[in-house]
């Protein structure tokens, strides 16, 4: 190993976090940057205060759980609000459309067909061809209720 005597070992530790920084742009997730941010550190270190290649990997190791556990406890408390909540909730989406009873609801349990598709659904016993308001949602099983056609409600 010859060929490494000449190379510092800060630009070794700086390279390797900038290949992370560069992978996790590429491969889906989020851990490598933690992993970058740690090599980076361990490579500022390094050059700043000659540290030993054992010492370089305690702090690289170290840096690294302090990072990825740091980043951990802030994204649990502080958590990123999307613009669209119901982005990936269709049964969510769908709260407050009405829908027609194709399968009776006998027993608490029935199907309804929303737009072009047919739901699962829960609510009281109806018969087909019933209009139905969705109210909720339970997974993919819809939560319904009867549309009262007298208090102008859609049909």
């Amino acid at each position: 190993m010859d060929w490494l005597e000449g190379i510092d070992a800060h630009w070794v530790w700086l390279t390797l976090g900038l290949v992370l920084a560069t992978l996790e742009m590429l491969v889906p997730g989020v851990y490598l940057i933690w992993l970058a941010l740690a090599a980076i550190a361990t490579g500022i270190l390094t050059a700043l205060f000659d540290i030993s290649l054992p010492m370089q990997i305690v702090d690289f190791v170290f840096l690294s759980l302090i990072a990825a556990y740091s980043a951990r406890r802030f994204f649990r408390d502080k958590p990123i609000e999307s613009s669209d909540p119901l982005l990936n909730n269709r049964g969510g989406r769908m709260v407050g459309e009405t829908a027609l009873v194709t399968t009776a609801i006998e027993s608490g349990s029935g199907r309804v067909k929303v737009g072009d598709s047919e739901w699962i659904a829960r609510g009281p016993d109806m018969a087909a061809g019933a209009r139905v308001r969705i109210v909720g949602s339970d997974g993919a099983i819809l939560l319904v209720e009867p549309v009262n056609l007298i208090e102008g409600g859609e049909a």
